[in-house]
């Protein structure tokens, strides 16, 4: 999967949460944020779709897009690429480091605690 920026990654949320739609469209649910300009968001859908994330189809004299990519699939190939790059593929160190800065809330650690339980049940 290719590189996707910060500004690209907004624009394809827009379209996780719903799609399709125009240009339009994604423009007016990013202005609900912060302002962005008309060309900025259009060069932002042109990149996503050399990159492939997104996908397209007219209609009359509008382009409607839509993800190519599920957003769950992009958030785990995501992390597993940061992991690789700053913890050379080690979780751990993420963790204790959340745990650490006291960024772990009560929920995380239980969601946590099951999600290895159910990895040593598949595991054993």
């Amino acid at each position: 999967m290719a590189d996707i920026s910060n500004a690209e990654l907004e624009v394809l949320g827009v379209l996780w949460q719903q799609s399709p739609l125009s240009a339009n469209e994604i423009i007016e649910r990013l202005n609900e944020q912060r302002e962005w300009h008309e060309k900025t968001v259009k060069t932002l859908l042109n990149r996503l779709v050399k990159k492939e994330a997104i996908g397209f189809e007219k209609e009359q004299r509008r382009y409607q897009y839509y993800p190519l990519i599920a957003q769950e699939n992009y958030q785990q190939q995501a992390s597993q690429s940061l992991v690789q790059r700053l913890f050379s593929g080690k979780v751990s160190p993420l963790v204790a480091g959340f745990a650490k800065n006291n960024q772990l809330q009560k929920d995380d650690i239980e969601s946590l605690k099951a999600l290895i339980d159910e990895w040593e049940q598949e595991n054993d």
